[in-house]
C-alpha cells in the first residue's frame, strides 16, 4: 500500500483517478476546495480543504505521500498560469517532504521534441488548440518547464479528445502522430495514469494514450 497525494480529484478525469486509487488499496490525500464535489468517502482517504495556489495547503497535501498525481486543470476564472504555478508550488513541496515521483495531466497540443511525429491532421489541431485556448497550451508549456528544471522522476500523461464512453481497458500508449488514435475515454485516461504512480518506463518523458 501506498500513499498518494492527488491534485485535482472532483475533475471528470481526477475523480475516475480517485476511485480507481482507492479501489487499487491506496491511501490517498486530496486538495480541494470544496469537499462536497469529491465523489466518494473512504477510511483510506484524507481531505484537506484548500487550494493549489496555496503552499501551506500543498504542503499539508504532500506530506507523508509516496507519488503525486496532478491532474488538475483550467476551469473558467482560473488563472492563466495555474498549471505553471501549481506545479512549482507542489514541486517546492515534494523537494521538502522528499517524494520523487509525480504524474501530471496535459493535452497533446504539448509537444514531446525528438519523440512527436505530428502529421498535417495533428498540425491543424495543435493550430486550432493555439488560436482558441492559446493561454492554456502556453501554461502547459510552462509547467513542463517547472518540471524539466528539477531533478525529479516526472511524467506528463498527454492525451487527445477525451471521451465519456465507458473504458475498456484497451489503449495505446505512444507519441502524436506514432500509432495513436484521435480520442480516448476518461476511464481508460485514469486507469493509465495510475500505472505511473510505479511504471517508471516513462520517467522524464511525455506519453500520448489514446484508443
Amino acid at each position: 500500500m501506498i500513499t498518494i497525494a492527488l491534485f485535482g480529484a472532483t475533475g471528470k478525469t481526477g475523480k475516475r483517478v480517485l476511485q480507481r486509487a482507492l479501489a487499487a488499496g491506496h491511501r490517498v490525500r486530496v486538495l480541494v476546495r470544496d469537499p462536497a464535489k469529491l465523489s466518494v468517502t473512504s477510511d483510506q482517504l484524507t481531505v484537506i480543504r484548500g487550494d493549489v495556489l496555496d503552499q501551506a495547503s500543498v504542503d499539508h497535501t504532500v506530506a507523508g505521500a509516496d507519488a503525486v498525481l496532478a491532474v488538475f486543470g483550467h476551469v473558467k476564472g482560473s488563472p492563466a498560469t495555474l498549471q505553471a504555478d501549481g506545479t512549482r508550488l507542489i514541486v517546492e513541496a515534494m523537494k521538502r517532504h522528499g517524494v520523487r515521483r509525480i504524474v501530471t495531466l496535459s493535452g497533446g497540443g504539448l509537444r514531446a521534441e525528438g519523440f512527436d511525429q505530428p502529421k498535417a491532421a495533428d498540425k491543424v489541431i495543435r493550430f486550432l488548440l493555439k488560436t482558441l485556448s492559446g493561454h492554456v497550451l502556453a501554461d502547459a508549456e510552462r509547467h513542463l518547464a517547472v518540471l524539466e528544471e528539477t531533478t525529479l522522476d516526472w511524467t506528463v500523461v498527454r492525451g487527445p479528445r477525451l471521451t465519456e464512453s465507458p473504458g475498456d481497458g484497451v489503449y495505446r500508449v505512444g507519441w502524436v502522430g506514432v500509432g495513436t488514435g484521435t480520442q480516448i475515454s476518461r476511464d481508460d485516461l485514469a486507469d493509465f495514469i495510475l500505472t505511473q504512480v510505479d511504471d517508471l518506463s516513462f520517467v522524464r518523458q511525455l506519453p500520448f494514450v489514446s484508443d
